[in-house]
């Protein structure tokens, strides 16, 4: 369901224009914005954007904004834009982390805003709470286009889903891996730590854009991401879609939904290695949990589903008086 609205997204990525859809770095923003068919624009550039040129302006705020506090994006929107929506950057307490005097610009910016987004249902009460604005779910998504050739194969190891430091738990999901008899294998992220690679029994994949990811992430039989921060969920995501059973924690939709049988309270690393064992040990469960991960991406993460959703929120900011 494509929606006739004409939409600009606004974030820190450098680039002006449409993403097409066999673009080899379909990450979840760049997906939303090919589903959507929507324009995008540098956020610190609005001012080039002609008057009423969209109906729908769109704001990523990038996690480091100090080049934004003096600039006038609220009226730059409002003269591109019929109406504002924020849409939420990682997890809903990473504002609070800045100088009091940009904790208050935040706040202030999201309040001129006509409508919020965000990345999971766990996080639609805080940011209603927030600002009594109108808030709506927008998923993670994946552009299933550039897919198409990927074949299952005999998958073998172990793949942890992020790197040693506390925004990804990675010591955590490394430690609750150590009960399977397997290779390991880690990403290889912006925030990965010096010394990291020193672990002689875990080895790390490059960093890749999203196909390829998606490519070495098909060879794996099991994945873990004890990832406290609760943002996209990408990774689940990903896993779900090529039937990779991952363990997780709850807050973060495309675990929840996708992996209902392999999802653990937070900081519970007990349980985590019972799942990773009963994966291990007991291969109907194995197969059960591939299987319903694939089921329940298409059930809640398909395209149709989220073009229907994205349709229904956006019609309804767009009517808001």
């Amino acid at each position: 369901m494509k929606s006739n609205l004409k939409i600009c997204f606004f974030s820190e990525n450098n680039f002006s224009g449409m993403v097409p859809r066999s673009h080899p770095n379909m990450r979840t923003e760049f997906a939303w914005i090919c589903s959507l068919n929507a324009f995008h624009h540098q956020i610190h550039k609005v001012h080039e954007i002609k008057s009423n040129a969209f109906d729908i302006g769109i704001i990523i705020i990038p996690k480091n904004l100090d080049h934004l506090l003096n600039y006038p994006l609220i009226d730059n929107l409002k003269n591109a834009c019929g109406k504002i929506v924020f849409m939420q950057e990682g997890p809903n307490w990473h504002w609070q982390d800045y100088s009091i005097n940009t904790q208050c610009w935040f706040l202030n910016l999201i309040k001129n805003c006509d409508a919020l987004l965000t990345h999971n249902s766990s996080d639609l009460n805080y940011y209603s709470g927030l600002t009594s604005k109108p808030c709506f779910l927008m998923p993670s998504l994946i552009i299933e286009d550039g897919l198409k050739n990927i074949k299952k194969q005999e998958r073998k190891n172990l793949i942890i889903g992020g790197n040693f430091c506390s925004w990804y738990g990675g010591h955590d999901s490394y430690i609750a891996s150590q009960v399977l008899n397997c290779d390991k294998f880690s990403t290889s992220m912006g925030r990965m730590r010096e010394g990291e690679q020193g672990f002689e029994d875990l080895k790390h994949l490059p960093f890749s854009f999203w196909l390829d990811w998606m490519n070495r992430l098909n060879n794996f039989r099991y994945a873990i991401h004890l990832m406290r921060t609760h943002a996209a969920g990408t990774f689940a995501l990903n896993c779900a879609y090529l039937g990779v059973p991952c363990v997780g924690y709850y807050g973060l939709d495309s675990q929840e939904l996708c992996h209902p049988n392999l999802t653990v309270d937070v900081g519970d690393l007990k349980s985590a290695k019972e799942k990773l064992l009963k994966l291990q040990d007991d291969l109907n469960f194995y197969e059960e949990c591939s299987f319903m991960s694939k089921q329940n991406y298409k059930k809640h993460f398909s395209e149709d589903k989220y073009l229907l959703k994205m349709s229904r929120a956006l019609s309804s900011i767009n009517n808001e008086n």
